[in-house]
């Protein structure tokens, strides 16, 4: 392999028509298995971080293709891409680990053995277009988060769209996703600091003397950094990380109006069918 500094070198040759895409996703690959360390993926070894990569290159595949130089580099990029989806990978092993454990303890094995392995035939049922594709499509991209790579290729046909069409308007949204919940990570962080500074202000104020000039002062510095510190976390509190009516509007091309008289429908049709009931629709997310 040939000595690369950086994946925005790999970029700019793959630009140049100097390599393939499939050869710049293996260099990108071993870049990042040799470099793991770089990326910061928590405390895991080289095979764990293999193991990682092989679950991440399709993904890395089409965010290749995705990739608009707007003032990040490809790189940072692809560090992006690795660190979130690093966080779902762990997310996902955690859960894999968790029903392991549940089944042994529940003795499944035991089970298994004392009944018949049942015979499972493969088969898929026909895909049907849906009455309202534009509704579903809506409710589809609100609950981006959620939606498998099977099911997006399973839900493209019933749609009437491609499935490229499709996959590209989800990886938007969470993009969308990406950039809000760095933004938010990082007014957390100021949160922590505003709050350490307030305390440091309030420990200064004990020390001085009431009747001092100074302590007014402090005091003052004290109240506004309490102002600054509630500002602050009323903000985070309003940040939402799931798609928003107008993200999505945005994503389809069509006005927020629209989006939003599409989920007044659907949340309609649930009503209906729950009989009314204010209960049924209780724990559901929110279609605004």
């Amino acid at each position: 392999m040939q000595k690369t500094s950086s994946l925005s070198e790999l970029f700019n040759q793959y630009s140049q028509g100097d390599l393939t895409k499939k050869e710049l996703e293996g260099l990108i690959f071993r870049f990042i298995l040799e470099n793991y360390r770089r990326f910061h993926l928590f405390d895991w070894g080289k095979d764990k971080c293999a193991d990682y990569l092989c679950w991440l290159y399709p993904r890395l595949s089409r965010a290749i293709g995705t990739y608009k130089n707007t003032g990040a580099s490809f790189e940072a990029y692809i560090g992006a891409l690795v660190h979130w989806s690093a966080r779902e990978y762990r997310s996902r092993e955690a859960d894999h680990h968790i029903t392991e454990y549940a089944c042994w303890q529940a003795k499944a094995e035991e089970m298994a053995v004392a009944n018949a392995e049942p015979e499972y035939i493969e088969t898929r049922a026909p895909v049907k277009a849906v009455s309202n594709p534009r509704q579903v499509l809506v409710l589809l991209l609100k609950s981006y988060f959620y939606i498998s790579e099977d099911f997006l290729s399973r839900a493209a046909p019933a749609l009437g769209i491609s499935e490229n069409e499709l996959r590209n308007m989800v990886d938007e949204l969470r993009e969308l996703r990406l950039r809000r919940d760095e933004e938010i990570r990082g007014l957390k962080e100021r949160i922590f600091c505003q709050y350490y500074r307030c305390l440091a202000f309030e420990k200064k104020l004990e020390a001085l003397p009431e009747t001092s000039l100074k302590y007014h002062r402090m005091r003052d510095r004290s109240l506004r950094a309490r102002a600054r510190l509630a500002a602050m976390k009323a903000r985070l509190k309003t940040m939402r990380v799931e798609a928003t009516n107008r993200q999505v509007a945005a994503v389809l091309g069509i006005p927020k109006g629209t989006v939003d008289s599409n989920l007044r429908a659907i949340k309609q049709k649930i009503t209906k069918n729950a009989g009314g009931d204010p209960a049924c629709s209780r724990g559901k997310p929110s279609l605004s």
